[in-house]
């Protein structure tokens, strides 16, 4: 017997009523997280103002973020190790010490950058900064063990920015981004202090394979290194020493040791004419 197209939408109305009854909130809203993003950025600098906006008092913008918190933690129940209004306090006591890596890594775009005029400019302007920001606010989510929502926040970033920070990745103090769009940092990446890195650079794993999830597939970045645009550094076990330059395009999937210079080398063949 043939279907209907009537049967065939009855029968995809009762799939999908079933799916939806079993991840009907699961998870906060795309919506509601890009607000507690821009809330979070606008509390900590306030530099830009919209048309219209009355500023609150830092007390109000405090409770304001503390009540949105919460309730982006509120779909995901029981999955959190601690009621939600403790976890949100938790998360809150650590956004002074986010605070203080910000204006480092500000500093060191500015420091760094020609083009910069003064660090209101990266704050405001920059997408690295931006990428940095929203990445140190979902590793502070990670480590206190909220699930989901911390890729929620570097999703959000990497839709504006194009730069794709996994939220578990481990980055020291003073990091730079220049551009950034195409860089890509995996889950088990590790990242020292003062290290800088510019467009397209790739730092990945060697296998995608589900059964390595939990092990280290993601490279060491040992402190002072630069990598420049493009570059692609592969492999758990491969380790960039410690004040080391990547140039552009080179392909890395093995350890080199501090102060080492990569280069990729360009071949240049003059082609030869008739007359």
């Amino acid at each position: 017997m043939t279907l209907t197209t009537q049967d065939k939408t009855a029968a995809f109305f009762e799939r999908l009523s079933s799916q939806n009854a079993q991840y009907q909130y699961f998870l906060p809203s795309r919506a509601n997280v890009g607000k507690f993003v821009e809330e979070m950025m606008g509390f900590l600098f306030p530099i830009t103002q919209d048309c219209g906006h009355l500023s609150r008092n830092v007390a109000d913008a405090y409770t304001h973020l503390q009540n949105r918190l919460v309730c982006l933690l509120e779909p995901l129940g029981k999955k959190l190790p601690h009621e939600k209004n403790e976890t949100a306090a938790q998360f809150l006591a650590q956004v002074p010490s986010i605070y203080e890596n910000l204006l480092l890594d500000a500093q060191a775009i500015t420091d760094n950058d020609p083009a910069s005029v003064g660090i209101e400019e990266v704050i405001a302007v920059y997408p690295g900064f931006y990428a940095i920001a929203v990445y140190r606010m979902a590793h502070a989510l990670v480590d206190l063990e909220i699930p989901l929502l911390p890729r929620m926040l570097t999703e959000y970033a990497h839709g504006l920015t194009g730069i794709d920070i996994h939220p578990k990745a481990n980055i020291g103090k003073s990091f730079f981004i220049d551009h950034g769009t195409g860089v890509v940092i995996g889950e088990t990446t590790d990242i020292g202090c003062n290290v800088k890195i510019y467009q397209g650079v790739t730092l990945g794993a060697l296998s995608v394979s589900k059964s390595l999830a939990e092990t280290k597939r993601h490279p060491t970045i040992e402190d002072n290194v630069v990598i420049y645009a493009n570059a692609t550094i592969l492999g758990g076990k491969t380790v960039i020493g410690s004040n080391s330059i990547i140039g552009g395009n080179a392909w890395l999937t093995a350890s080199v040791p501090p102060f080492s210079q990569v280069y990729h080398k360009s071949d240049v063949k003059i082609r030869h004419t008739s007359n």
